[in-house]
C-alpha cells in the first residue's frame, strides 16, 4: 500500500493544530496560577500613602499606616535640629548623620517606620532616653532622628521612601 499523495502535508498539519491547541490548553490551566501572584486590588491601593501634615505642630508626632505598617512623622523644634545635628557619630552604634535621614529643605520633618529594629514592637514617640522613640518592649532607646541610641536593636528605625508634593504634603512609596 502507498500513501496517498496528498497525506505528508495533511500529517503535518494535523500535529501542529494538535500542538498549538495542547499549548493554548496549558496556558489557559496555568493562567490561573499566575495571576493569583498578583497583587491584591487592596495591597496596590495601599503602595502609596498622601498625608497632609499642615496639622502637625513642631514637636508632634502622627502615626499614619503605609503599607500596613505604622509610620511616625514628626516634626522636631529647632531644639531638637541642633541637638541632633549636634550628635557625635562615633557615639552611634549605627552612625548614620541626621541630614542622611531627611530630605533638604524639610530637615524639621522626620518620617520613620514605626517598627523597632530589634523584634519589631511599635516604639512609643517622644519618650526614652533621648526624647525620641522608646519601645518598652526591651528598652530601645532611638533619639529624635530615630537612631538608636541604646537597647538591643541593632539598627535605625527604617526611613521608607517618601516625597515631598508640596510644603503640605507628603507622598510615602
Amino acid at each position: 500500500m502507498s500513501e496517498g499523495h496528498g497525506d505528508g502535508p495533511r500529517r503535518d498539519f494535523l500535529v501542529i493544530a494538535a500542538a498549538a491547541a495542547g499549548g493554548v490548553g496549558a496556558a489557559a490551566m496555568a493562567w490561573p496560577f499566575v495571576d493569583q501572584m498578583n497583587p491584591s486590588a487592596d495591597v496596590l491601593a495601599l503602595s502609596t500613602t498622601e498625608v497632609d501634615i499642615s496639622g502637625i505642630e513642631s514637636g508632634q508626632t502622627i502615626t499614619v499606616t503605609w503599607q500596613k505598617k505604622p509610620v511616625f512623622i514628626r516634626r522636631r523644634t529647632a531644639d531638637e535640629l541642633s541637638a541632633m545635628n549636634a550628635t557625635d557619630l562615633d557615639s552611634l552604634p549605627d552612625p548614620q548623620s541626621d541630614t542622611d535621614r531627611v530630605k533638604p529643605g524639610h530637615e524639621e520633618w522626620l518620617i520613620v517606620l514605626a517598627a523597632c529594629t530589634h523584634l519589631g514592637c511599635i516604639p512609643k514617640p517622644e519618650q526614652g532616653d533621648h526624647d525620641g522613640f522608646f519601645c518598652p518592649c526591651h528598652g530601645s532607646h532611638y533619639d529624635a532622628s530615630g537612631r538608636i541610641r541604646k537597647g538591643p536593636a541593632p539598627a535605625n528605625l527604617e526611613v521608607p521612601p517618601y516625597e515631598f508634593t508640596s510644603d503640605t504634603q507628603i507622598l510615602i512609596g
